[in-house]
């Protein structure tokens, strides 16, 4: 049985959040932006994975996730703009997901360990099933010489959460030490390039 969509910032809500995400949600929050979340029921693995065969470049993937969350919960809101997101972590040709396990994140991290890599971005704004406007970023994150001891000791720190991102790091918490330098929105790294999107919920009437 689905759950009801949560009701965050505000009373009056047009706008709704296509993703599960904690962050997202604070950072509409913090922007006192009114939505409710009402994450979407997909297999994005599968997804990602038919994308991948396709032969989809990663930021085209990105958008097309972000549209298909978007569709999947556009049904339950005929009267609202849906907001569809999605995050891929490319290093040197190479998408990572969600770890999903301690063992499968210490390896992404040692994967990491002292590259660049780039986060495909995307925004996707859907009114009635139709799109009104999408975004993409590409910053590139550049990643700390990481010793074995220093990735045991972040696992550690982050827990649970550290499973629950794509790199197996989080920007907002104690993944910002694993980091040498962001190149781009860093509001990007965190998976809502935030001023192009209150820029479009203006255009589109949801914000004064």
């Amino acid at each position: 049985m689905t759950e009801e969509p949560k009701r965050i910032a505000g009373s009056r809500s047009d706008l709704v959040l296509a993703s599960g995400s904690t962050i997202r949600a604070q950072l509409l929050c913090r922007a006192a932006v009114p939505f409710l979340q009402d994450p979407p029921e997909i297999d994005e693995a599968a997804a990602k994975a038919a994308l991948c065969q396709a032969g989809a470049k990663a930021d085209e993937a990105a958008l097309e996730l972000a549209r298909l969350k978007a569709m999947a919960v556009c049904p339950r809101h005929p009267n609202r703009i849906v907001l569809g997101t999605d995050q891929l972590l490319i290093c040197e040709g190479e998408w990572l997901d969600k770890p999903g396990s301690r063992a499968r994140a210490f390896e992404q991290l040692e994967r990491l360990s002292g590259r660049r890599h780039t986060l495909a971005t995307a925004l996707i704004l859907l009114r009635a099933g139709r799109p009104v406007w999408s975004h993409l970023e590409t910053p590139e994150v550049q990643m700390r010489q990481l010793t074995t001891g220093l990735i045991t000791a972040y696992l550690d720190v982050a827990g649970e959460s550290a499973l629950q991102s794509v790199g197996a790091y989080q920007l907002e918490g104690p993944g910002a030490q694993l980091l040498e330098s962001i190149t781009g929105d860093v509001f990007a790294v965190l998976g809502l390039p935030m001023l192009p999107l209150l820029a479009a919920l203006r255009r589109e009437g949801l914000l004064p």
